[in-house]
């Protein structure tokens, strides 16, 4: 008898571009039963002061496939606004521009399979021109 029937999925972010948690990232979770069944949303969250999004929704059983969206460009957004100075300001003119928001990914989706009963933690390493991910523990 298993007593665990389905997977469970947890995800933090790492901006590496200043070595630090990602706060307010907008996550959605989506998931799907089989290769071609229609992706439902199970809902979202944000990350917190240390990056986690510790509240994301349980997985339905029979549940094959998992998305995670990251929504990027606002977080980049509101960091290059909070944090830009004159001499800063003055820097970004010489630079090449992507975008307003300083991001070039505006958002990551990150898909993959999952297995019942199995935990899956998938971390972000972000920064404005690139992203990285993993399975972690």
């Amino acid at each position: 008898m298993s007593t665990a029937t389905t997977a469970s999925v947890s995800t933090h972010i790492l901006d590496t571009s200043v070595g630090r948690p990602a706060e307010g990232v907008a996550i959605t979770l989506t998931a799907r039963s089989g290769g071609d069944a229609e992706w439902v949303t199970l809902g979202g969250s944000k990350t917190d002061a240390d990056g986690r999004c510790k509240d994301l929704p349980a997985l339905s059983e029979g549940t094959t496939h998992v998305r995670l969206d990251f929504e990027t460009e606002t977080y980049f957004s509101n960091k290059q606004s909070a944090h830009t100075s004159k001499t800063e300001a003055e820097a970004q003119q010489d630079a090449p521009r992507v975008r307003d928001s300083g991001a070039f990914f505006p958002e990551v989706a990150i898909t993959f399979a999952v297995v019942p009963g199995e935990h899956f933690h998938v971390p972000l390493l972000l920064n404005p021109f690139g992203y990285s991910v993993y399975r972690g523990s």
